[in-house]
C-alpha cells in the first residue's frame, strides 16, 4: 500500500491507498493549538506523537507500505536544535503577533519590495515576519535553533533521521526566488534577519528523500518531504494544466490556479507556488477566511454541522437582506490582498432575521471571497473543489451558484493522495494520476441564481472596499 501522511493544523492525517487509488483506509488524531492574544501557537512534540499514532494505527494491519509521501500546513516558524528537536512551541500560520511589524512594512515599501522579488505577499503568520518579531522580542530562542522549519519538515526529520531540508514549495514564502529556486538573500537583509541567514533551511530540489529509521513506518520505507498542504491537493486534486484551478475548503480557504508565466507586477497579493516542475507554478492566493468562520457562526448561533444543509435549502439565496464580510481571522486577511487589521461585518440582521438568514450569509461572503481569490489568481479553466466543505452538498450548490462554474469535486483525503503521486514521481513509481484524481461529482450552477449572485459579488466588492479604508484608519 501507499501511504499519504498530512500534518493539518488542527488535525493530523495518514491515509493508505492501493496503486489504482483507491482509498483503503483513514487514521486521524486531533492537535491543540494555544491561542491568547493574537499569539497561535502549537505543541511539536504534540503534533510528532499524533504522527507516530496515526501511522501504527494504519500500518498494524500488516500490509506492506511501498512509499510514503508527507505534507502538511504551511508557513508559521518550527524551531529545532541540531537534533529535530523543538527550542519552542511553533509559531502557527494562524498566528498574529507580527501584524504591527507587517504593517510598518506595508507603509514603508519593505513589503511590496519583498513582493516585486518573490512574488510572496507576507502576511502576519508567514516566516518573515514572525522570524524578524523573535529576532526583535526573543533572540534567545533564535540563538539556540540550528534550523527555522516548516511543520513537514519537521516530522521528515525526526521519522527518517536525515539533517534539516525544505522543499521549494515551502520555501516559497518568502525568501524564495521563483526564477532561480534559490534563497534571495537581499529579502532576508531587507526584513533585518541578514545574521538569521544560516537558520533558513537547505533547499532540497528536487524533494528530498530518505528511508524511515523505524518509528512509524517499517525500517527502510521510502519517504518524500513535500510538497506542503496546498501543492499537494492541487496534485490530488489533478490540477496540473495552466488556467485550471482548485478551491480548498477548509480552515484556510485557498484558490490555486496552475501557470506558466510568471507576473510580478499589480497589487501584491497571494504567492507563486514554486513547484517539481521549473517553469511551472501555482498561483496561491491562500485567505485566512475558510470553515472556521462558519464555525464560529455556528457555534455562537447554537446550529450543529448536520443542520446546516437544511438551513440553506429553508433560506433564499440573498439572505433576506443579510450580509456577512467573513474575516474573523484575528490576524486579518492576507489573499487576495493583505490587510491585517480587517476584521468581519455583519450588516442587514434585524429581529426578523432567522439563524438560517446568518448561516446563509455567511455561506454566500465565504463563497464572494472565494471567487475574489480565484479571479485574482487567474482561473480561466476547469475548476475542482476539495476540503471539509465538500462534506455538505448544498454548500456545494451555492459555491457553484456563488462561482458561476461547474465543480468538480473531489472528496477523501486530496492532500494526502497528492503527497503520494508527489513521492511516487520522485521514487519513479508509475501511478496513473488521472485515475488517482477522478473527480467524486461535478456540480453545476443554476443560471438564474448565477446571475444574481454575479450582481451580489460585486456588491460584495463594494462593502469590502469601504471596510478595507476603515480598517486602516
Amino acid at each position: 500500500m501507499y501511504v499519504g501522511i498530512d500534518v493539518g493544523t488542527s488535525v493530523v492525517k495518514a491515509a493508505a491507498f492501493d496503486t489504482g487509488g483507491r482509498q483503503l483506509a483513514v487514521e486521524s488524531r486531533p492537535v491543540g493549538m494555544s491561542l491568547r492574544g493574537g499569539v497561535v501557537e502549537q505543541d511539536m512534540e504534540e503534533v510528532y506523537a499524533a504522527v507516530l499514532e496515526v501511522l501504527g494505527a494504519l500500518t498494524a494491519v500488516g500490509r506492506p507500505v511501498e512509499l510514503a509521501g508527507l505534507t502538511g500546513q504551511g508557513d508559521g516558524v518550527w524551531l529545532v536544535d541540531g537534533e529535530g528537536r523543538p527550542v519552542r512551541p511553533a509559531a502557527s500560520w494562524m498566528d498574529g503577533r507580527a501584524n504591527e511589524l507587517l504593517a510598518r512594512w506595508l507603509a514603508d515599501g519593505t513589503f511590496e519590495a519583498v513582493f516585486r522579488r518573490t512574488g510572496s505577499a507576507m502576511f502576519p503568520g508567514c516566516p518573515g515576519p514572525l522570524l524578524a518579531w523573535l529576532e526583535r522580542h526573543e533572540p534567545e530562542s533564535l540563538d539556540a535553533a540550528r534550523a527555522a522549519l516548516y511543520c513537514k519538515d519537521v516530522v521528515f526529520q525526526r521519522l527518517t533521521g536525515s539533517g534539516p531540508t525544505t522543499d521549494v514549495s515551502d520555501a516559497s514564502m518568502p525568501f524564495l526566488d521563483p526564477r532561480t529556486r534559490a534563497y534571495d538573500d537581499e529579502v532576508v537583509e531587507l526584513l533585518g534577519l541578514g545574521r538569521r541567514r544560516s537558520l533558513l533551511a537547505p533547499v532540497s530540489d528536487p524533494v528530498a528523500t530518505a528511508g524511515a529509521r523505524g518509528e512509524g513506518l517499517p525500517a527502510g520505507t521510502p519517504v518524500a518531504d513535500g510538497p506542503y498542504d496546498l501543492p499537494a491537493c492541487a496534485l490530488g486534486a489533478g490540477v496540473t494544466e495552466p488556467g485550471d484551478g482548485l478551491l480548498i475548503v477548509g480552515t484556510c480557504l485557498a484558490g490555486l490556479v496552475a501557470t506558466s508565466e510568471l507576473d510580478l507586477t499589480g497589487e501584491p497579493a497571494g504567492l507563486y507556488i514554486s513547484t517539481d516542475r521549473p517553469g511551472y507554478w501555482l498561483r496561491a492566493m491562500p485567505a485566512m477566511v475558510g470553515t472556521a468562520a462558519l464555525d464560529w457562526v455556528l457555534s455562537t448561533t447554537g446550529v450543529r454541522h448536520e443542520e446546516v444543509d437544511g438551513l440553506l435549502a429553508g433560506t433564499p439565496p440573498g439572505a433576506r437582506g443579510v450580509r456577512v464580510l467573513p474575516y474573523f481571522a484575528p490576524s486579518g486577511e492576507r489573499a487576495p490582498f493583505v490587510e491585517p487589521r480587517l476584521r468581519a461585518e455583519l450588516t442587514g440582521v434585524s429581529l426578523e432575521s432567522t439563524r438560517g438568514d446568518l448561516i446563509r450569509a455567511t455561506c454566500e461572503g465565504i463563497g464572494y471571497a472565494a471567487r475574489h481569490c480565484l479571479e485574482a489568481a487567474g482561473l480561466t479553466g476547469s475548476l475542482a473543489v476539495c476540503g471539509g466543505g465538500t462534506r455538505s452538498p448544498a454548500w456545494m450548490r451555492l459555491l457553484a451558484d456563488v462561482l458561476g462554474r461547474p465543480l468538480r469535486v473531489v472528496e477523501g483525503e486530496v492532500g494526502a493522495r497528492g503527497a503520494v503521486l508527489a513521492a511516487a514521481g520522485r521514487y519513479g513509481v508509475p501511478l496513473d494520476a488521472r485515475a488517482w484524481t477522478r473527480p467524486t461529482a461535478v456540480v453545476e450552477p443554476d443560471p438564474d441564481r448565477a446571475a444574481r449572485y454575479a450582481q451580489g459579488y460585486a456588491e460584495h466588492l463594494d462593502r469590502l472596499a469601504q471596510a478595507r479604508d476603515r480598517a486602516r484608519r
